[in-house]
């Protein structure tokens, strides 16, 4: 059975397929199929991942899986939000992104330094029919960029369970404890219960 992950980012759909090695599917991504286009245009990582799935499972007519998350950091207000991908600009690297960020929090001691992942994950079948999980991860944001794993916000999330930033974890630790790990853990039952028994 195959499975379509609205994403045409790379990083995003290792980590999926990583994580869902374990299931009968056969996993696809947009970069399957290149003429199709989502258009992210929801107030929320909530209504993104809802536009992404839907959308995506009726234009391949394939059940999909959408995920919009990104990263939270308190003295910030919540910023970045929604704009988490685009933080620095709309062609921005997750370099420009991190040093953006980085700047906003010049002189701010470590422990305001409060931040969070949060992932909403959406499962839509062909027909309409959806469902919809969350799953966070609670951290700060460092003073610099430590480690070579992970993408984006990786290597200045630091995640006091860990002793370590996200970028250091082995990819396995990362993908059982991050907030993508934890909603796949809630929506999984939902894929397999559609697809597979």
């Amino acid at each position: 059975m195959k499975l379509v992950i609205a994403t045409s980012n790379k990083g995003k759909l290792e980590e999926f397929k990583q994580m869902l090695s374990d299931t009968p599917l056969e996993i696809l991504s947009l970069l399957d199929f290149p003429g199709i286009k989502i258009v992210e245009n929801g107030n929320s990582f909530e209504e993104n991942a809802v536009i992404k799935a839907v959308e995506t499972a009726k234009k391949t007519g394939l059940p999909s899986l959408g995920d919009d998350s990104g990263l939270e950091v308190k003295f910030l207000g919540g910023k970045p939000g929604i704009f988490t991908a685009r933080y620095a600009g709309e062609n921005a690297t997750s370099d420009d992104n991190i040093k953006k960020l980085l700047s906003e929090l010049e002189g701010v001691p470590f422990e305001e330094r409060e931040a969070q992942f949060v992932c909403f994950l959406c499962f839509a079948l062909p027909n309409g029919k959806y469902y919809i999980e969350k799953g966070n991860l609670k951290g700060f944001i460092t003073f610099e960029p430590v480690g070579k794993n992970g993408f984006g916000y990786d290597p200045v999330f630091y995640v006091p369970e860990l002793g370590k930033t996200l970028a250091e974890a082995d990819s396995e630790t990362k993908n059982r404890i991050s907030h993508r790990g934890r909603a796949l853990e809630k929506i999984r039952r939902h894929i397999l219960c559609e697809l597979v028994y």
